[in-house]
């Protein structure tokens, strides 16, 4: 299964929140590479700086959908006014965003996510030989 790397791509406008200040539509990214079948990339276009990117679990956005998911940086629930709409919230030391989307868009995302990696089957495609690469200084010496 390593070998039959797949890319997942799906393109959102997730809603940014602010206090006493009409929502501000964000085109959002949303990824999942079978490299790293634990993990959703979801890339946040910042104008023309560019896109910044949160990895978070993919467990994380699949318990978000029906209940309140995430202690940290990334926390994702259902919106209590709207059962369609997701509320994400992103925390970092430059800052908080709150964004509304869409619960199909991101419940089809991973729907197709997992036709590619079935959830507990995620083991079989890291390969921990790159990881370790990855991880480990080339320079041992």
């Amino acid at each position: 299964m390593r070998n039959d790397h797949v890319t997942l791509r799906s393109t959102a406008v997730f809603d940014l929140l602010a206090p006493q200040a009409p929502a501000v539509p964000v085109q959002v990214e949303l990824r999942y590479d079978t490299r790293d079948p634990y993990a959703v990339i979801a890339a946040f276009r910042t104008g023309r700086a560019g896109w910044v990117e949160w990895v978070f679990a993919r467990d994380l956005l699949a318990d978000g959908l029906i209940a309140q998911a995430g202690e940290g940086d990334v926390a994702i629930r259902p919106s209590v006014d709207d059962p369609e709409v997701v509320v994400v919230e992103l925390s970092s030391p430059s800052g908080h965003a709150m964004f509304e989307a869409s619960a199909q868009e991101l419940a089809d995302f991973l729907d197709r996510t997992y036709d590619v990696v079935v959830p507990g089957n995620e083991n079989l495609w890291v390969n921990v030989d790159d990881a370790l690469t990855r991880l480990l200084p080339h320079d041992l010496s």
